[in-house]
């Protein structure tokens, strides 16, 4: 991110009191303002399609439903701009909460009890490209992902031996720059064959490239 770039906040929750506590920290933070709020799954959509932020924090029990929202929102398109990174953060981490909203377009997903400091983290990696989830999520994602292995998908018969590779390191947790290290290429090169492997296997972003790849067991290459 460019020093004078600011990163634009949509904040989505339908408590007011939520709302102006996280408006007053974040806007707080170098680089980051709170340009808009939303109490329901309605305003949130009505909001970021008039501001079109560049990420929105979604609380997954307000009216009309969180993970309602990160459809809807994710499906506005680039028409009139970017879509906005959108990052939970909720109070839930249930098994019917945390992969719904991770296969609707989630780049994140955070509870409530984070520490400040992560959470301005969290905003400024999805706003990167990045994904996040927090330390009570992950391992619960990482259970269901590779509990139910799916028979082979036709998907990854279309990507070519090194986007293989990439896949398996970026399930295994890695950023660009390690895999880029462990395949000995440069990180530019990794940007591409990422591109490619979210084009090819129809995922919105890392996180759901990185389930799938859990998912259907795509092991790393052998060093």
């Amino acid at each position: 991110m460019a020093d004078d770039e600011v990163i634009r906040v949509v904040v989505a929750d339908d408590h007011p009191v939520v709302r102006e506590g996280l408006r007053s920290f974040l806007s707080s933070r170098p680089g980051i303002d709170v340009v808009g709020e939303a109490g329901s799954a309605d305003e949130a959509v009505e909001v970021v399609a008039a501001l079109r932020p560049d990420v929105v924090l979604v609380d997954l029990m307000m009216p009309g439903g969180g993970i309602e929202a990160i459809g809807r929102i994710r499906d506005l398109g680039d028409g009139d701009g970017p879509v906005p990174r959108l990052l939970v953060l909720t109070s839930f981490v249930g098994d019917d909460q945390v992969l719904p909203a991770l296969r609707a377009g989630a780049s994140g997903y955070l509870l409530k009890d984070v520490d400040p400091s992560d959470l301005e983290a969290a905003v400024r990696t999805v706003h990167r490209g990045g994904s996040v989830l927090g330390p009570a999520v992950a391992p619960r994602v990482l259970d269901r992902a590779t509990s139910a292995r799916p028979a082979v998908d036709d998907r990854l018969a279309e990507l070519t031996p090194r986007e293989h590779d990439v896949l398996g390191l970026l399930g295994q947790g890695m950023s660009n720059r390690q895999i880029a290290d462990a395949l000995y290429v440069a990180e530019k090169t990794v940007k591409t064959h990422m591109s490619s492997i979210l084009t090819k296997l129809r995922v919105h972003d890392r996180t759901q490239a990185a389930l799938y790849a859990a998912r259907h067991g795509v092991t790393a290459p052998e060093s």
